[in-house]
This record gives structure tokens, C-alpha cells and sequence, in this order.
């Protein structure tokens, strides 16, 4: 049993952050246990055309997973296609529009610090090996996606999504980052009746936190290790986004601590390091 203390559990599971049309902040550190992670989901179609709002003193990164969206910013305008990303700095405001319908993530965390704007096509994650790789042996495969990661110069944010094969788990072996790296799960392309379990533990003979997850729910991980599944013939999907302790210095990629009883050596992220 781990000696460690156990995480709380309250506060962890947010279900179908993805229900209504416009914007909608799900997560904040305010009501859940996150000390720097805010997540928001906006959903344009003809009700809802557009939204605007103001990064105020968070870094955010934006992922379009569905659709197209234009993200307008005082003086420049991007074009957003499925799984391409936008950094954009703290103390701007950001226009959200679409003629047609979209899907876009928000994840944004405080910095002390003004990064330029990046605009990170999918297609320039996709041709570097280090960014988008797919990792595991059979049953534990997976295609892991680094949108925005040491591609982009940020202060806390780290960014992707990871695709299993059908049945399969993710995040095996099982690993943590506490110490550096607070972390949430977005499940996505998870169409019904698919579904799969997540886990949050400390204490590895009975973990804190095992509960169903379906497209649109997060799962928080301040702590512990967090390895899920799937269910057969199926396929988990999630997006993944972190914040760094200390902004800067903890705002690293693939650095974690492999549960013993599973360590063989590899942790599955050794691609990212190159």
C-alpha cells in the first residue's frame, strides 16, 4: 500500500463539459481541485456564431477539434482546422467565429510572463516524429499528439491528445508528475456507446478515484498515477493538458515517475524527448 497521502477526490470529474452551444468554462481552480488550469469548451453552429472573451492575466492555448473556426486577435486573424492550435499570450482579447459550426477546446493557465502568439498547424505536429508518435506495446497502443509543447515558447501550458487502438489502455505504464506538473483529461471522438474507465490513485492497492468516462467529461489529476482504458472494440480519446508548478523551470514533457511494480524501463514518452 503507498505510504503517500491520499489525493482528494472531490472536485475531480466534470461531466459533458461539451452540452451547450457558445462558451462554457467548466474548470477553474476555484471549483475543482486544479491550483492553475482553467479549461472552457465552445461550440459555434448557427445559434451561436460567435464568442469573445479576454485571456486577462492566462497563457491559453486553443485546439479546433471539429470544424473551422476563425480566432480573431487585436491586429492578426487565424484560420483553424481540426487538431490545429493557437497560443495565445495573457492580457489579449480573443473573437471566436465560424460560418458553418466548430469545436474548440480552451486551456489557459496564469503567467507572469508575455509569449508571442504561435500558430501551430496539425500538419507540423504530424511531421515531426518527436510531436506525434504512437507508443506501447499490444494492449497499451496509442498515437500521442504534442500540439503545444517545446514547439512553442509558454509559461506553464502543455497541450495534446492521444488516440488508443480500440480496447486498449493509455498512460501505461502507469506514471505521475505531482511534484512538477498538475494535469486534466477531456475525453473526445468517443461516439456512443463507447465509453471507458479512468483512474486517479496514490494508493495502489485502493485507488481513489475509478469512475466511467464518456466523450465530454474531464477527469483532474493533481496527484497520482492516472492510467485508463477502454472498453473492447472501442477506442479512448482524450485531450491532455498540464500547467507547471513553477512557471518556466517545471515546463517539461515526458519527465515522470513510473509506478514501480510496473516499471520496465520505458515509460512510453521517450519519443518526445528527442
Amino acid at each position: 500500500m503507498s505510504t503517500e497521502r491520499p489525493i482528494p477526490v472531490g472536485k475531480m470529474v466534470f461531466r459533458k463539459t461539451n452540452a451547450h452551444a457558445g462558451r462554457s468554462l467548466s474548470v477553474t481552480p476555484a471549483n475543482s481541485t486544479n491550483r492553475h488550469l482553467y479549461y472552457a469548451r465552445t461550440l459555434l453552429g448557427p445559434s451561436v456564431p460567435s464568442v469573445s472573451f479576454e485571456t486577462e492575466d492566462r497563457e491559453t492555448g486553443l485546439l479546433c477539434l471539429a470544424g473551422e473556426a476563425e480566432v480573431t486577435l487585436p491586429g492578426q486573424s487565424f484560420q483553424l482546422k481540426q487538431y490545429d492550435a493557437l497560443y495565445v499570450s495573457r492580457d489579449m482579447s480573443i473573437k471566436l467565429q465560424s460560418s458553418s459550426s466548430a469545436d474548440v477546446a480552451e486551456f489557459s493557465a496564469p503567467v507572469r510572463t508575455e509569449f508571442p502568439v504561435q500558430f501551430i498547424p496539425y500538419s507540423s505536429v504530424r511531421a515531426d516524429s518527436s510531436l506525434s508518435f504512437k507508443t506501447g506495446t499490444p494492449g497499451q497502443q496509442r498515437h500521442v499528439n504534442i500540439v503545444i509543447g517545446k514547439n512553442v515558447q509558454a509559461g506553464r501550458l502543455l497541450l495534446g491528445f492521444t488516440l488508443s487502438d480500440p480496447g486498449n489502455w493509455t498512460s501505461w505504464p502507469p506514471h505521475e508528475h505531482a511534484v512538477m506538473l498538475e494535469e486534466m483529461y477531456v475525453y473526445i471522438n468517443m461516439p456512443r456507446p463507447s465509453f471507458g474507465i479512468q483512474l486517479v490513485y496514490t494508493d495502489t492497492e485502493y485507488p481513489e478515484l475509478v469512475t466511467v468516462v464518456r466523450d465530454g467529461d474531464a477527469v483532474l489529476m493533481p496527484a497520482g498515477y492516472h492510467p485508463n482504458v477502454s472498453v473492447p472494440n472501442h477506442r479512448i480519446g482524450f485531450m491532455w493538458a498540464m500547467a507547471a508548478h513553477r512557471e518556466n523551470e517545471d515546463r517539461q514533457f515526458g519527465v515522470v515517475n513510473v509506478q514501480p511494480d510496473f516499471n520496465q524501463g520505458s515509460s512510453g514518452l521517450e519519443a518526445s524527448r528527442k
